[in-house]
């Protein structure tokens, strides 16, 4: 990698350049695919939203962590991307750095849990694997064996199962959950 690359966070007059590269690596139709609907009404995660600058290409490469919540249980993981490489940068190590890197923040904040969807063997390179088919379920048509995890606490996937949401398409979901526990027990005693 040159020494001109720099891994710095994502600025706010940062926008432009980070949508001009994700349509230039993933095409106009991106925003149509099932992770983006994580997205929607959803902010990144704070501190975990980078770019690689370089002196030939306005932005080298980005990457997104974004808060996400599994199951009715609602438990916390980041879903990673969208990470793109400029085409006339690609090769050189810049995708698996901006993982490193986002991936080392990411656990030191404390997050314990990441997923994405991609492809499994270049995600390997840094820990990745296939989420059993069926234990998470993405809010859309998705092949299951591009939806991928990665433990940064021991453990942190045992027993996660169950749909993908952004917290505020979680707070909906789970208002109209049926209660179970606590809250059906309650209800019970109400009636």
């Amino acid at each position: 990698m040159s020494d001109t690359l720099a891994i710095t966070d994502t600025r706010p007059g940062d926008q432009y350049l980070v949508e001009s590269l994700l349509d230039l690596s993933f095409g106009l139709d991106r925003r149509s695919k099932s992770s983006y609907r994580l997205r929607e009404g959803n902010r990144p995660a704070e501190g975990l939203s980078l770019v690689m600058r370089d002196e030939t290409v306005a932005l080298a490469g980005s990457i997104s962590f974004w808060p996400v919540r599994i199951g009715l249980a609602g438990t916390h993981a980041l879903l990673l991307g969208p990470l793109a490489v400029h085409p006339r940068r690609q090769g050189l190590g810049i995708g698996l750095a901006l993982m490193h890197e986002g991936l080392a923040r990411a656990k030191a904040l404390g997050h314990r849990l990441v997923v994405l969807v991609g492809d499994a063997p270049y995600y390997a390179k840094v820990g990745f694997a296939r989420a059993p088919h069926g234990r998470l379920i993405m809010p859309g048509p998705t092949d299951p064996d591009r939806i991928l995890y990665l433990e940064l606490a021991p453990h942190a996937f045992d027993g996660v199962a169950g749909a993908l949401a952004s917290p505020p398409q979680f707070a909906a979901s789970a208002a109209l959950a049926p209660p179970h526990g606590a809250e059906a027990e309650e209800q019970r005693a109400e009636a």
